[in-house]
């Protein structure tokens, strides 16, 4: 089938989208199954998308970066989804666009010569802690603390669901300052991982995802010097909301191109495999479900599209965020079940990559805020 055209995309952006492709194609597919087996990925493979200039397609110019727009990000995880490698790209991800936005967004200008240029050059990798054991969502009920000392903070706590956690270089460790202050007591840290008192408690065992590790971290007495405080003291909840946006919109956006590969394999094999005397494409239940998914995943796809456009041009779109996210998400997994189901037993065998694509799938109506999250945030927007 042709490729459709969406007008958001210019003839740079198809240059890009072709180089990426190529390299998707060369450096990815053909390992995606061997990560998968080995439940990591090769770091060499990261920086060679820091050479290329992946890794800071977005990012400022005066810091190594390309200076795009966020259309860039789009095709760039559109591509990367389509690969087969959901894993890597998840770490990918966190690191391009929540990690080093953060930096981008509240770092002062020794921080960013320090961490963003390495990190747009693929010579570090950076992640988020946020969420711990009693506070996923609710943000203010953190329990890790940073006390200040003399010249340093004391952090103290745990945290978990860390993306990219046991193999970062640095991380933005979000703690209390003011424990009394709920929302209004948080603050950001950015932690080299090699500082004494920091410690990768295990590297946690989840459904799908694999290549991507995720981790549960602990702080013991960490001094972390004054100079490593990102933005302002007790601004680190709404320096953690102004980013939201993007992370959803990555979300939704390799929500509907998992959902896009998903279906294309239960096609392919619809088309060929024969029951009852015809193609299972054949069978009038089994092309209306077909339909039926190419209809939502259209649906999903305009709606993010429509979203990025928003963005793109700052225009205020939490509630439409919102909406994408959680209704992308639940297509996506909606596809994932259905198209496994058209693939019957050969769907549901590990030397398939249906298999894979529909365990990777299931976390995306819960991180980066669940569907409930979503439709709470939407309830709110409208005056509820």
């Amino acid at each position: 089938m042709e490729e459709r055209k969406y007008p958001y995309f210019t003839e740079e952006h198809d240059m890009l989208r072709q180089s990426v492709r190529e390299f998707c194609e060369k450096e990815l597919a053909p390992r995606a199954q061997e990560w998968e087996d080995d439940e990591t990925y090769d770091m060499e493979t990261f920086r060679k998308m820091g050479e290329l200039g992946f890794l800071g397609l977005r990012a400022p110019e005066e810091y190594g970066g390309g200076g795009s727009d966020y259309w860039s990000i789009v095709l760039l995880f559109e591509e990367l989804i389509r690969s087969g490698c959901s894993g890597f790209m998840t770490a990918v991800g966190v690191h391009m666009e929540v990690a080093m936005p953060a930096i981008i967004h509240h770092a002062n200008e020794e921080q960013k010569q320090k961490y963003l240029v390495s990190a747009i050059k693929g010579d570090s990798l950076g992640a988020l802690a946020v969420t711990e054991p009693e506070a996923g969502s609710d943000v203010a009920s953190m329990l890790a603390t940073a006390v200040e000392d003399g010249d340093d903070y004391v952090i103290n706590g745990n945290k978990i669901f860390i993306t990219n956690g046991a193999r970062a270089d640095w991380i933005i460790v979000a703690a209390k300052t003011d424990k009394e202050a709920g929302y209004g007591g948080i603050t950001e840290f950015i932690v080299d991982t090699d500082t004494p008192g920091f410690e990768v408690s295990r590297k946690l065992d989840k459904c799908g995802l694999r290549s991507s590790d995720t981790a549960e971290l602990f702080f013991t007495d960490m001094r972390v010097p004054k100079s490593q405080i990102l933005g302002e003291v007790n601004k680190g909840f709404f320096q953690i909301m102004s980013n939201f946006q993007p992370e959803r919109l990555l979300i939704a956006v390799g929500a509907y191109a998992a959902a896009e590969m998903m279906l294309a394999m239960a096609i392919e094999y619809a088309k060929e495999r024969k029951q009852f005397g015809k193609a299972v494409s054949r069978h009038q239940h089994n092309a209306f479900k077909i339909a039926e998914m190419a209809t939502k995943i259209e649906a999903s796809k305009e709606l993010t599209y429509r979203c990025c456009d928003m963005y793109n041009r700052g225009l205020d779109c939490l509630q439409e965020v919102s909406m994408a996210k959680w209704f992308t998400t639940e297509v996506s997994n909606e596809v994932a079940y259905h198209a496994m189901q058209l693939m019957g037993g050969y769907g549901y065998m590990k030397e398939y990559p249906m298999e894979r694509a529909w365990r990777d799938a299931r976390i995306q109506t819960i991180v980066g805020g669940t569907t409930e999250v979503q439709k709470l945030i939407i309830t709110r927007t409208l005056g509820l």
